[in-house]
């Protein structure tokens, strides 16, 4: 997945969700939404010398799950049985073979600088992927499509910043719920529809701060925190 699939992923989530494009760049969109969601940092490929994306770096040597099997096909993983005199010769054998793999993606196509990715499409710098596409800066999510700076969470469509919930859709800072949608800065609820700093409520519509509007009153306040919000990114 390039940069220019991802702006148009990012621009297709910003519609969705505050109704105008992305005003951010990559590197800003990281450090805005994804400051605290573990992500694959960038190590060194010891067979080539190449980049290459771990979701662990407490290894001292990395291999991409390519040139395993590149190597795995050419010569095979197995060596020579030898006759071992001491622990320290074991793990010196060990240390020969012993990399560890990068870049794991299965049944998945057009994934770029992640890794633990499963049958996914369209995944940027993203780890513990499942059945997901169009998802950047996300961690451990499932069957979920458009997803921005999520994490350990499953069923979403066309969210930002969704945390340890399931089945949301169009949603903005969602942490611990279920069944939001078109909701911003929510936690701990259930069954909401187009609310706003909400918290430990369920089945609810057009609620802000636990408290009820009509319909007309609701739509008018959102749109003075989505500008607050687009403006809260543009400091």
């Amino acid at each position: 997945m390039n940069n220019k699939q991802c702006y148009q992923v990012l621009n297709e989530i910003f519609m969705e969700v505050f109704e105008q494009k992305c005003p951010l760049n990559l590197e800003q969109v990281l450090s805005e939404f994804a400051f605290d969601i573990r992500l694959p940092n960038k190590v060194i490929d010891a067979v080539d010398g190449n980049e290459t994306w771990a979701t662990s770096i407490n290894s001292n040597k990395y291999i991409s799950q390519t040139n395993m099997t590149k190597y795995d096909n050419y010569k095979g993983w197995m060596r020579p049985k030898k006759d071992i005199n001491s622990l320290d010769e074991i793990l010196e054998l060990w240390n020969s073979v012993n990399y560890t793999t990068t870049e794991r993606i299965y049944d998945s196509i057009n994934v770029s600088k992640s890794d633990t990715i499963y049958n996914s499409e369209n995944v940027y710098r993203s780890q513990d992927i499942r059945a997901c596409k169009n998802a950047i800066y996300t961690d451990g999510c499932g069957d979920s499509q458009y997803v921005l700076a999520c994490q350990r969470s499953s069923n979403l469509n066309y969210c930002i910043k969704v945390d340890d919930s399931g089945s949301c859709s169009n949603c903005y800072s969602v942490i611990c719920s279920s069944k939001i949608s078109n909701s911003f800065f929510i936690q701990d609820a259930n069954s909401l529809h187009e609310c706003m700093f909400c918290s430990h409520i369920a089945n609810r519509r057009f609620c802000i701060a636990n408290m009820q509007f009509d319909r007309e009153e609701y739509i008018e306040i959102k749109k003075e925190v989505i500008k607050w919000i687009i403006s809260e990114f543009s400091k």
